[in-house]
């Protein structure tokens, strides 16, 4: 999604799929999994491979798709990101899907992970000269790690609850919402970060806020219920929120069926756990572009990576909490069922 705002590098695209397979293996070995040196080399080359692959061809994708909406006189910030944000899951998992089962079918060639991993780290000066071409693309190689590793660091936890929950019976069914609900939340966040970017960018300056967005921690009510454009865009964006989610809901049991819980209560709380999500991630992107546009930086650069991070995490916690709210309520209704049966037992 960050792609879908400014064009990414191959640079970052190789380092930080490294950093990504070294992020899985730190908390592998929280968890105290084994360390496999073979699988070691397996990730890393996994990672790193897929992520300029899905780098490079999001950045072609995202190119068509900015200029061709320009061309039609439609808004890139309400379709390019959505589009990055869905088809960025999507290229990327299929990617990493074929390119870990190739390097698992030539594990025995013991040379093979470690060469692509030094391949990639060598074309590094390569791709850093041809960069420096481009003085803005310079300024974000320079400037735009932090937010891109601190993003990766806060949905890996979302990734450890994922983890911890998605075996036990009471959270069965989790791993196929989580996608829905982190999407759902990144997509909607991201739409609405790209267009107070636009914003400020076509109505000020770097440095300078607009008279109406001074306050850097604003009223809520000013975020959702005023006239300002912004505000009128959350808006539209959170009444998204139940029709798209009551959507994803029906299609995930028509395919899963008896899988996945259908209960009204759990309906309710998950419906109410993506609508706080996206509450909280519309929120948090007014305060966090109106900080990072202060502070001279592209909020397209700074808030997007964190605000999806902080969407997966959200998304995760909020929606283990649901199913484990659902089950409690479910087993005090069956205990009482049971204990009413009591008396009458022969």
């Amino acid at each position: 999604m960050t792609l879908a705002s400014r064009l990414s590098t191959a640079v970052q695209a190789t380092v930080v799929g490294l950093l990504a397979a070294v992020a899985v293996l730190l908390l592998g070995a929280l968890s105290r999994e084994e360390l496999d040196l073979a699988k070691v080399a397996l990730l890393c080359a996994s990672s790193v491979l897929t992520a300029f692959l899905a780098a490079f061809a999001l950045g072609m994708l995202m190119v068509c798709i900015v200029v061709g909406a320009r061309k039609v006189g439609v808004n890139p910030d309400n379709i390019a990101t959505p589009i990055a944000a869905s088809l960025g899951d999507l290229i990327t998992l299929s990617i990493l899907a074929l390119v870990s089962s190739f390097f698992y079918r030539h594990k025995d060639t013991w040379y093979l992970t470690p060469l692509v991993c030094i391949g990639f780290i060598t074309l590094i000066p390569l791709w850093v000269c041809i960069v420096k071409q481009n003085p803005p693309v310079m300024k974000i190689l320079k400037f735009g790690w932090f937010p891109i590793i601190l993003a990766m660091v806060i949905s890996s936890f979302g990734g450890l609850i994922l983890s911890k929950t998605i075996s036990k019976h009471q959270y069965k069914g989790m791993a196929i919402f989580t996608p829905v609900v982190c999407g759902v939340g990144g997509n909607l966040v991201a739409i609405q970060t790209s267009r107070i970017s636009t914003y400020l960018h076509i109505w000020s300056t770097p440095g300078i806020l607009p008279l109406q967005m001074k306050k850097f921690w604003p009223n809520p009510c000013s975020i959702f219920c005023t006239s300002e454009i912004n505000s009128k865009s959350a808006r539209v964006l959170l009444f998204l929120v139940i029709p798209g989610h009551l959507i994803f809901f029906y299609i995930i049991y028509l395919v899963e069926g008896q899988s996945v819980t259908n209960s009204k209560t759990f309906m309710v709380l998950y419906l109410l756990a993506g609508l706080i999500q996206v509450t909280i991630l519309l929120y948090l992107a007014e305060v966090l572009v109106r900080l990072t546009w202060y502070q001279a930086l592209d909020p397209d650069n700074h808030c997007i990576p964190y605000l999806t991070g902080l969407g997966d995490l959200l998304g995760t916690g909020l929606l283990a909490l649901c199913f484990i709210i659902s089950w409690v309520l479910r087993s005090k209704a069956e205990l009482d069922g049971i204990s009413e049966l009591g008396p009458e037992a022969p």
